[in-house]
């Protein structure tokens, strides 16, 4: 019986030993926390939280922009209270700036343009946009892809979230508007001024050249259209 009990203990022994001496598996990599942008206006801060698993190619094209120093010193230029606040083109001249080549649209990525948003502003080619951007001040769902038969069926696309700041962004869609420049409404007065933007965490940008080449095809269209009293907001365009 002896004997019996030792010949069990032996095979039981060795692989109790080979789970005791085992390394541990390494555990799995923590993923990135999604990237964070502060925007200084002259209304006060913004801050984003960006969507890189949503939407790739247009937060990589957002940092890309804010790294290259190209918001700081641009406007805020177009707000529509019950609609946006569009910018990220014009400096306080109202003078467009060159832009890098516009991205694909990736609007079907199942993002909605709510609340609190921020999103590509593009002309009627949903593949049409480069630097701007807009925030939705309200959920603005008309302007979801819907399908791609056309610009208008295709929507918006939705690439973060103001997750502090949006008493801001409604502050500045308060403000009084009035024509200027190429613009025949929608300009907030006073001028709401994009100080600098910059990647938290990242170091700030070198300072962008003071004079920069206007885009040749850049005009009023680079806007989103305004929204007129009693009529319903039309959607977003803008090649930039």
């Amino acid at each position: 019986m002896l004997k019996f009990l030792l010949a069990t203990l032996f095979l039981i022994l060795p692989p109790t030993l080979a789970a005791q001496t085992a390394k541990p598996a390494p555990a799995a990599t923590a993923a990135a926390p999604p990237p964070q942008v502060v925007m200084r206006t002259s209304q006060g801060d913004i801050t984003l939280e960006l969507y890189p698993d949503k939407a790739p190619k247009s937060v990589a094209n957002f940092l890309q922009y804010v790294r290259d120093g190209f918001y700081d010193g641009t406007l805020l230029h177009r707000a529509i209270p019950g609609y946006l606040v569009q910018g990220g083109l014009y400096t306080r001249d109202l003078q467009p700036k060159r832009t890098r080549s516009a991205i694909a649209s990736e609007a079907d990525n199942g993002m909605s343009n709510l609340r609190g948003t921020v999103a590509v502003a593009r002309g009627a080619d949903p593949n049409s946009g480069t630097a701007q951007f807009f925030f939705n001040l309200v959920d603005n769902r008309r302007l979801d892809f819907v399908g791609n038969q056309s610009g208008l069926t295709w929507g918006y696309t939705v690439f973060g979230k103001v997750i502090k700041g949006m008493d801001v962004v409604d502050k500045i869609a308060a403000l009084p508007t009035r024509a200027l420049g190429p613009f025949a409404g929608d300009v907030p007065n006073p001028l709401v001024l994009i100080e600098s933007a910059q990647v938290i965490g990242e170091e700030a940008p070198a300072p962008a050249a003071s004079a920069e080449a206007p885009a040749a095809a850049a005009s009023a269209a680079t806007r989103p259209a305004a929204a007129k009293p009693g009529r319903k907001a039309a959607k977003p365009a803008g090649k930039g």
